[in-house]
């Protein structure tokens, strides 16, 4: 189905063969490629197709995305992306012979890996709301072979043409969930969705059971915000009046941060919680639980130029901070005396009610720790945003505009 006549002048097609093979190869021994339909799939695209302004080597980096379009401020607004997380992705969909497949946000990639999974028999619309995005997209997967994915301009949010469809892949970050989504599924159908919570992303696979959708899978994953109706923007605040450090807020309920300035002026207070942690081991599950278990919850950033080491968040990118009136506390970690490749977590508090605040971090991260540390993250379902509480189990529910989402812990 695919076809090699893009290939750079400078790079013979033996290179281009061995770099897809090595990216495969480096895709099946971390994890991520688990089937052969997968793996075939990978093999037979050819992804320097897709962005031929980028270097042949960097095209079949297994981590890396590959930036497409920038906004006035630099910032990605599309991209093909990383071919790690789109394997995951589509692992996670499970897409089989002959399924009618809707990719939301388009590169032209993701959607010829589908064509190769639903084969000839099957169907494949890659949908976008920018015409930028999809004149490129229909160019390559033309060029590449994959000319019968049909490619639409509108709003992946709304219904488009082809309803109802087996499997609804989302390639950007959505931070609601789409009635239209939810609407266009066959029976038995599932989506597959980059969710955001609380600033956190996951890339969930829905089942719909009745007018609930039930989560199969998450994962860890970051992407590209989602534009057009169902856009959403973080509530930004500097507490210092400048970049160095940011605290960013996600959802529609957010805590008062009217009292914040000059917070981080005074004292710090450190609460350290005797919960340790190895230099490779992921925890990404404790954000999540922090996420749900605390009030006044967002994130902290600093900016590594600015940065004059007033706070010293355990994550500098984005680390869990809680906020209440004039006091923040947020998650730290620290190398213990037992061995240098190991980390204790803590928490560092200022304000008036800073010591409260870290002591409140610390008992969530002991918690976290004793009760749901070894059985993973949590599952996920989302009832519609009408549904009262007493139709809703217990446990944290975080509300969006469409969905209610109730997380379940082990």
């Amino acid at each position: 189905m695919s076809t090699l006549s893009g290939t750079t002048g400078q790079s013979s097609q033996e290179t281009v063969e061995r770099l897809r093979v090595a990216m495969v190869e480096a895709l099946r021994c971390d994890g991520t490629v688990r089937t052969d339909r997968v793996e075939a799939a990978l093999l037979a695209v050819p992804r320097h197709m897709f962005a031929p302004e980028v270097p042949l080597e960097e095209a079949y980096e297994p981590v890396r995305a590959l930036v497409t379009k920038r906004d006035e401020h630099g910032l990605a607004v599309s991209s093909v992306s990383a071919a790690q997380i789109q394997a995951l992705m589509l692992e996670q969909a499970d897409v089989k012979p002959g399924m009618r497949v809707k990719e939301i946000g388009s590169g032209g990639y993701n959607a010829a890996l589908i064509a190769e999974l639903v084969g000839p028999e099957g169907d494949v619309v890659t949908v976008d709301i920018d015409s930028f995005v999809t004149d490129r997209a229909a160019k390559y997967l033309d060029a590449a072979g994959y000319g019968r994915v049909r490619v639409v301009l509108a709003d992946g949010s709304r219904q488009v043409t082809g309803e109802p469809f087996d499997r609804i892949i989302v390639t950007v970050g959505a931070w609601d969930l789409s009635p239209a989504w939810t609407d266009g599924l066959a029976d038995g159908g599932t989506i597959t969705v980059p969710l955001r919570m609380h600033g956190l992303t996951r890339s969930i696979t829905f089942r719909r059971e009745g007018d609930r959708l039930v989560s199969l899978s998450a994962e860890v994953c970051g992407f590209v915000k989602m534009q057009g109706a169902d856009s959403h923007e973080e509530f930004l605040v500097l507490p210092r009046g400048t970049k160095e450090v940011g605290l960013r807020f996600d959802e529609l309920d957010r805590p008062d941060t009217s009292g914040l300035a000059g917070v981080l002026d005074g004292p710090r207070t450190e609460r350290w919680a005797e919960v340790t942690v190895g230099n490779q081991e992921p925890f990404d599950s404790l954000y999540l639980w922090l996420a749900c278990a605390l009030p006044g919850f967002g994130l902290i950033s600093v900016d590594s130029e600015l940065n004059t080491g007033t706070v010293a968040p355990a994550n500098r990118m984005a680390c869990p901070v809680i906020v209440d009136g004039d006091s923040l506390a947020y998650l730290a970690l620290r190398k213990t005396s037992d061995s240098p490749a190991t980390y204790e977590f803590g928490a560092h508090g200022f304000g008036p009610n800073g010591k409260r605040l870290a002591e409140l971090v610390i008992d969530q991260v002991q918690a976290w720790n004793s009760d749901h540390r070894a059985y993973g993250g949590p599952t996920f379902t989302a009832y519609p945003a009408g549904t009262t509480d007493e139709q809703i189990p217990d446990g944290p529910v975080i509300d969006k505009r469409h969905v209610r989402l109730l997380i379940s812990w082990p």
